[in-house]
């Protein structure tokens, strides 16, 4: 059972599940304090907000589907996807950050702003398999649920072993290897 969940952006969370990028970048949350933010859990849930979403924070392709995307009421929470972290780097260069450009839909200046954003300058880049449950799951939006932090404990724990991978094993392979050759 897992109960944790991850908050990230609706549309990132759309491109993830239909396997048009395994990575995540995340410099973190005002939530998560000094420390920013750290690859905490192995497999989570992912948490699609709008809060903070913009598409001018994506690439054209990406920012077209803003009109077409539909949510549930506000006092619903749907999650449908999934995730298992294959593997976390901290990556203490913009360089590194722009070398995975093409395997994310996020814009280069939004990288580069996130990258130098706060104290110290970095960002996390994270490799995971996308999972879903054959049909979404809509649970009550609490309250603390909000706010600016990625991570959120979700009621109730929901059973990870019912999912099923987005991306044959073949071509989930061929993008971490693309992931991790951009990263060597």
């Amino acid at each position: 059972m897992v109960q944790t969940a991850f908050k990230e952006w609706a549309v990132i969370v759309e491109a993830l599940a239909h396997g048009e990028q395994i990575v995540i970048l995340r410099k973190g949350g005002i939530a998560e304090g000094r420390g920013g933010f750290r690859a905490e859990h192995e497999r989570f849930w992912l948490f699609p907000t709008r809060f903070h979403q913009q598409a001018e924070g994506v690439v054209p392709e990406a920012a077209a589907r803003f009109g077409g995307m539909t949510f549930p009421p506000e006092d619903v929470l749907r999650i449908q996807y999934a995730a298992e972290v294959v593997e976390a780097r901290r990556l203490e260069s913009l360089a590194a950050a722009e070398r995975l450009a093409g395997q994310h839909i996020w814009r280069d200046d939004v990288i580069a702003e996130r990258f130098d954003w706060g104290c110290d300058q970095g960002i996390y880049a994270m490799a995971v398999r996308v999972r879903q449950f054959a049909a979404p799951m809509d649970l009550p939006m609490l309250e603390e649920y909000g706010g600016c932090k990625s991570w959120i404990e979700l009621e109730p724990a929901m059973d990870f072993i019912s999912t099923k991978p987005v991306l044959e094993v073949a071509v989930f392979e061929q993008k971490l290897a693309e992931f991790r050759e951009a990263l060597v």
